[in-house]
């Protein structure tokens, strides 16, 4: 072998190994998916949620990883389209490859998704409060169903503000529909009249609030204490506040609870108007724990700004990442239904000093905490419950008051009627 030769066959032997060098790295990375969107009306809600996903999973790498591998993110903008979302989850799942999506916001969005989880068999931990109504086994709900937040707001209407008529003011599309179809159900159980209850629905984006706000003053004008139920989501919640304050509607006449409006929305407000109204989570960042300190202290160093405020869909977002790593290092790898059996009855910590237990309905179990909006755009925490269980299926609606949830085999089923003892299928 002459000395040309002899150079080209190392420089064959140095190339193939810095291939098998790049792919070793590839193979050692576990790819996750982010799907929030980065544009468009919920930009102003979601883009935290990214951020806050970069943040866990550039912790966890420091950590080690998870069995030994390195996270590689993969962040994706569905840009507040519907069914773009559900486009991009099969990016997400066929093309790279990755073992599980952080991602949605609204309902609409999860509902895109949700066939495409189900068909390809790859996981979606949903971070934000929702209607219930539903159970799929591809899907770790870590939001508030509706006795995680919206039934327990009304109770602090009823039983602390002495409230008798209710607006439910909603955006128009499945979550603000169907929690408040299953609030009305409530409200007349407990025997609120039909003609207290007044019902109403905007688009996304919708900024003209000057009638609806007027309407709302004149239902709450006529001889009862009357509050706002308000499942407004995205970036209308801005103009609707605003104008509440040029109405001169106050909490103290008119308290509006809120179920998508946390600390991200306010800090985009002026606050002084909405001091005393009212929000319903499962965390508010004046949360007084350690574990909450340290959260904050790292969200702004990871942010590089101390005024960057946290939510309480970041903290389902931590509590689902967490509860993701748990259940991979028990299962020994990311397989999906590997993990799906070892994610039944992990126990993480959440922030407010307490624990989330992820139950075999796939939803956990949350503390409900009331908050008045005070003028530094923070929430004084008026009540606080235990952790409370997830229901999956409303026990206040006809058709799904005899269902439960249980992905636990043999069972293994999202809405198992306990009346016929059928299964009625995937459970969503």
């Amino acid at each position: 072998m002459n000395f040309k030769t002899k150079l080209m066959g190392l420089a064959l032997a140095a190339a193939m190994s810095s291939t098998a060098i790049s792919g070793a790295f590839a193979e050692d990375t576990i790819k996750v998916g982010v799907l929030h969107s980065l544009s468009g009306t919920m930009a102003i809600s979601e883009t935290t949620l990214k951020d806050v996903m970069l943040m866990l999973i550039d912790e966890q790498n420091k950590k080690g990883g998870v069995l030994g591998k390195k996270l590689e993110p993969v962040v994706v903008d569905p840009a507040s389209n519907w069914p773009l979302f559900a486009e991009k989850a099969r990016e997400l799942i066929s093309k790279d490859k990755v073992a599980a999506v952080f991602g949605c916001w609204t309902s609409s969005s999860r509902k895109s998704v949700l066939p495409v989880f189900e068909e390809l068999n790859s996981i979606l931990f949903y971070p934000v409060q929702y209607e219930g109504e539903e159970s799929s086994r591809n899907i770790i709900y870590t939001g508030a169903a509706p006795n995680q937040q919206a039934i327990p707001a009304v109770d602090y209407l009823m039983d602390k503000e002495g409230v008798k008529r209710f607006v439910l003011e909603g955006t128009d599309y499945v979550y603000p529909q169907t929690t408040n179809k299953i609030l009305k159900a409530y409200l007349m159980s407990k025997g609120v009249k039909a003609e207290d209850i007044k019902v109403n629905y905007t688009p996304f984006g919708f900024s003209d609030w000057q009638a609806e706000v007027a309407s709302i003053k004149k239902f709450g004008s006529e001889g009862k204490k009357t509050a706002v139920v308000s499942t407004i989501n995205g970036d209308a919640n801005v103009p609707f506040y605003k104008e509440l304050g040029n109405q001169g509607i106050k909490a103290e006449d008119i308290p509006v609870v809120a179920f998508s409006v946390g600390e991200e929305e306010l800090s985009g407000m002026d606050t002084k108007p909405l001091v005393g109204h009212l929000a319903a989570w499962n965390y508010f960042e004046s949360v007084d724990t350690p574990a909450n300190a340290e959260f904050i202290k790292e969200w702004h160093a990871f942010t590089k700004n101390d005024k960057r405020t946290t939510n309480d869909p970041m903290e389902a977002a931590y509590i689902g990442f967490n509860a993701w790593v748990k259940a991979v290092e028990a299962a020994g790898t990311t397989d999906t239904d590997k993990v799906l059996d070892k994610i039944i009855g992990v126990t993480v910590p959440n922030l407010s000093g307490g624990y989330a237990t992820v139950m075999p309905n796939h939803h956990i179990t949350k503390p409900v905490l009331i908050g008045e909006i005070q003028d530094n755009g923070q929430f004084d925490i008026v009540q606080q419950t235990p952790e409370v269980v997830g229901d999956a299926w409303s026990d206040y609606l006809p058709d799904s008051k005899d269902l439960i949830s249980d992905w636990r085999k043999p069972m293994s089923c999202g809405n198992f009627n306990v009346k016929t003892g059928k299964c009625g299928g995937k459970g969503s």
